[in-house]
């Protein structure tokens, strides 16, 4: 989403351009830096004090509550891995404590499904839609958007997304 705070990166075309007060409005957030996630953390670590940014963060502050409290934001997009042993019990429990934390900041949280639809043998697109459900907040089922694409738009390695062109065109030539 990061090439959305650079507009020599996308086209929006007719179709499209109502879409460009959004892109507008959270410009600056698309690529901006998470305290709440970064590269080898799962969904228990954004609980967890012990990932936090001890320089940006609060002493037993949470990745998560770090995150909100520089941010502030009014809606948090949540799209976890599962990369630890595979228990789907604990990716449920800590996936809520997520979602009942956001939601009590007063904060909408999203919830996004994984485009690879498995991991460690499972599949946690169930559970988050599950979640999402069990506490009416919004679901991005972006394994669907995906899934028509070359390879469900997976590289090789099945888990990493492909790269798309230098430009991302949305611009409808059949209008």
């Amino acid at each position: 989403m990061a090439d959305y705070d650079n507009p020599n990166f996308y086209k929006l075309g007719p179709t499209y351009a109502n879409l460009q007060p959004t892109i507008d409005y959270f410009s600056g957030s698309w690529s901006r830096k998470s305290l709440a996630v970064k590269g080898g953390m799962n969904v228990a670590a954004m609980m967890n004090p012990f990932w936090a940014d001890s320089t940006q963060c609060q002493p037993s502050e949470t990745p998560l509550a770090c995150e909100i409290r520089h941010y502030n934001p009014s809606i948090v997009t949540v799209s976890m891995e599962e990369s630890w042993s595979g228990d789907m019990v604990k990716y449920n429990m800590y996936l809520r404590k997520v979602v009942e934390y956001i939601l009590s900041q007063n904060i909408v949280p999203i919830l996004a499904t994984r485009a690879d639809n498995f991991s460690e043998g499972q599949s946690v697109d169930p559970i988050v839609a599950q979640v999402a459900y069990d506490y009416q907040v919004p679901l991005w089922n972006f394994w669907a958007a995906t899934y028509p694409l070359p390879s469900h738009g997976l590289t090789d390695d099945g888990f990493h997304l492909t790269q798309g062109g230098s430009l991302f065109d949305f611009s409808d030539s059949t209008s």
